[in-house]
């Protein structure tokens, strides 16, 4: 390496002008805590020759399976995987996905070195099956190796991590499309502004939200990138979701009110992201990324499974066509007495992804099938999640979602009792629109999460619940993950032989009676919310919604 710690695969003039190595070139600091507050507050950022040095640390450091190829295993191999070719000739993996390799201020023989690199990998990894971040990982540490053996010594320890609590990049088809989901289920909550303008301009929202890992993985220019991925090694996969949910609420609030500069929103977002030091610094992104209380790991893991599992039962482990979200809700075979297709499709851009996945059903009707609450409750049991939606005399509309299933009730020997998880919400339709989340959200300084002894899911996409009590241990957001300081705010639903109930504590977001006549709504503290319509009302129409698979029907 030169006088700078460049080695032999870096452009120098190009990196002079990007990260000047002017910092401190020692770190004395052990202790996690603080470690994290340095990564996120750049302390190596400004040293190329410190940098190096923390990521071999923070990488020899990975717990890995016992098998796990070093820079011994490239040297021997290296040689007969890449034979006569020009490196920079040599084809891609295919489980980089046709993702180009950055960059990053490399000359040509280090773009060359990140190609001969991905293929010893996806030698030595045959259950890599998709991968489309690594080239821009591996470029990355191509800056901070000796040579290409040490480099691809870095990347397979990343690969191999066998630490179940420190997820940190995703290997397969499955993995990947579930971390889209995922990220689509937390700008649905923590970016609601912007989730409201990828659902005007998008044909399909979840084609926007499936290239989260591209803005990171080689949109962002090499010093942003760079600042991200130091915390991310220190702090893991949750990093790259808050950042990518700033870089959408940056986006949102340059573009609000402005005309798309395409009709191709998706692009637009990669434009922004590559000029996004027009916009902001690294400094001020990971700023706003900190200052988004997202759920706790254990939670978003809980959240991840079970978009992994919906994935799975409907058979989407391999790439392959998305359908779109908005087809969902066919225009030609909807119909609905109280919402028209334009709103039911709003409707269905605030369900969690893996029920996105699925259409909408019709379970009861009061038109069809009478103004009786034990008939409603008939009608829906088995099925989970449900979507509750009411019109009244006034014209009014409002409604929930309810993410358990109506049986639960009888658990509570015809007591009223309250049920349901924090994916439920309540929502008006006219005479505005508004949605009211569960208050733990919006206000994480309610509650601190408790560790959860098991990981199972409760919801599984467009199903009758399952009979295995396996299924059923820990649903995504139940309450008892949290320390609340009383039940107050986790009353979601409960149904009794004279009324429904939806929020609870100070008030019901919803009361309907047996008789499905009457009604009020007022204020609660589950959701914190106003009124959905007028404070009592009479009912002109109710019904419920399941989630069906198409393949199903």
């Amino acid at each position: 390496m030169d006088s700078l710690g460049y080695n032999c695969f870096v452009d120098r003039d190009k990196m002079d002008a990007t990260i000047q190595d002017l910092g401190p070139k020692e770190l004395s600091c052990t202790e996690l805590q603080e470690l994290k507050q340095l990564a996120r507050q750049g302390y190596w950022a400004r040293s190329y020759t410190l940098r190096g040095k923390v990521y071999q640390r923070l990488i020899r450091d990975i717990p890995c399976r016992t098998v796990t190829p070093d820079a011994s295993v490239y040297s021997d191999i290296v040689g007969k995987i890449v034979g006569k070719h020009s490196s920079g000739s040599l084809p891609l993996p295919e489980f980089v996905d046709n993702t180009q390799v950055p960059s990053y201020c490399l000359n040509t023989r280090g773009e060359g070195a990140v190609r001969k690199i991905l293929l010893c990998i996806a030698n030595q990894f045959p259950d890599v099956s998709f991968c489309p971040a690594l080239p821009a990982v591996v470029a990355l540490l191509l800056h901070y190796s000796i040579d290409e053996a040490e480099c691809f010594e870095k990347a397979c320890r990343i690969l191999a991590c066998n630490d179940p609590s420190k997820k940190l990049i995703d290997q397969s088809f499955l993995a990947f499309e579930s971390s889209c989901m995922t990220f689509g289920d937390l700008v649905n909550k923590y970016c609601q502004a912007a989730h409201k303008l990828m659902v005007a301009v998008s044909e399909d929202v979840l084609q926007v939200y499936a290239d989260w890992q591209r803005w990171l993985f080689g949109e962002l220019p090499l010093n942003y990138f760079a600042r991200v991925f130091d915390v991310f090694l220190v702090e893991g996969y949750k990093v790259l979701y808050r950042v990518a949910l700033a870089i959408l609420k940056f986006f949102h609030k340059v573009r609000a009110g402005q005309p798309l500069e395409s009709d191709n929103v998706k692009q637009d977002i990669r434009t922004f992201v590559k000029d996004i030091a027009k916009t902001v610094s690294p400094e001020k992104l990971l700023e706003k990324a900190f200052a988004i209380r997202l759920f706790s790991r254990k939670e978003i893991q809980l959240l991840q499974m079970a978009n992994e599992k919906a994935l799975k039962q409907k058979g989407i482990t391999v790439k392959q066509k998305r359908q779109f979200v908005h087809l969902a809700v066919h225009a030609e075979n909807f119909h609905s007495e109280i919402v028209g297709v334009k709103e039911m499709r709003d409707i269905w851009s605030w369900v969690p992804e893996r029920f996105a996945l699925c259409q909408p059903l019709l379970l009861f009707s009061s038109l069809q099938h009478g103004y009786s609450l034990t008939r409603f409750y008939f009608q829906c049991e088995g099925h989970e999640p449900t979507l509750l939606l009411i019109k009244t005399t006034q014209k009014e509309v409002c409604g929930a979602y309810l993410s358990t299933d109506w049986s639960e009730r009888n658990k509570f020997g015809g007591k009223l009792g309250f049920f349901g998880t924090g994916e439920c919400f309540v929502f008006r339709l006219q005479p505005e629109v508004q949605r009211y989340e569960w208050v733990v959200i919006k206000h994480p300084e309610l509650t601190k999460p408790v560790s959860l002894e098991s990981t199972t899911i409760l919801s599984s996409p467009c199903r009758s619940l399952s009979s295995d009590p396996a299924d059923r241990l820990s649903p995504f957001l139940a309450a008892r993950h949290f320390n609340l300081p009383s039940k107050t705010e986790s009353l979601f639903m409960a149904g009794g032989n004279d009324c429904l109930i939806i929020g609870g504590g100070g008030g019901q977001a919803l009361y309907i009676d047996g008789d499905l006549n009457r009604g009020r709504t007022g204020h609660c503290d589950t959701f914190n919310n106003q009124p959905l319509c007028s404070e009592n009302f009479l009912i002109a129409a109710v019904e419920a919604w399941g989630f069906q698979d198409p393949d199903t029907q």
